[in-house]
């Protein structure tokens, strides 16, 4: 079975950045490639209209290509309600605790970003995993894209 891989909305728009392209162009090879299953959400989707029309054309791509769309339901809504109580991020991080409550209910293996304030911070991620232990999901992994993906300096 391929590795779930959830990207936010940084790592689409990261394959247009200087400083991020190398590693979110390189994921975005391994997803063609077959290495890993791309799972993006309609949170992604609504995030990217206001992106560049190159950054939209890229999540159009993946949907087009068989990306996974996860949508926020109940579910997600009540662990993001349980971060909040814990504290892990302030109401103005919503969208980010969401990013992470869609790939933790939906046990998709290891969610990617940029967002290393508020998503790939060591101590947000045990933060972030305390909780989903404590209402019976299993830990998530998260990480940047520069150490998910087989591609780097050669893309």
């Amino acid at each position: 079975m391929l590795t779930r891989v959830y990207l936010d909305t940084s790592v689409i728009g990261g394959c247009f950045d200087e400083d991020f392209a190398v590693w979110s162009n390189g994921l975005m090879k391994d997803i063609r490639l077959g290495h890993f299953h791309c799972v993006v959400s309609e949170l992604v989707g609504i995030e990217i209209e206001r992106a560049p029309q190159r950054v939209r054309d890229k999540y159009e791509e993946l949907v087009n290509d068989g990306a996974e769309v996860l949508e926020v339901n109940t579910e997600v809504l009540d662990l993001v309600s349980a971060y909040k109580r814990h504290k892990i991020l302030t109401d103005k991080f919503e969208s980010d605790m969401t990013h992470i409550a869609l790939a933790t209910v939906n046990r998709v293996n290891i969610l990617v970003s940029w967002n290393f304030k508020h998503i790939v911070h060591f101590d947000k991620i045990r933060q972030f995993n305390a909780v989903n232990e404590k209402m019976g999901y299993r830990a998530i992994a998260i990480h940047s894209p520069r150490e998910v993906t087989n591609y780097g300096e050669e893309v």
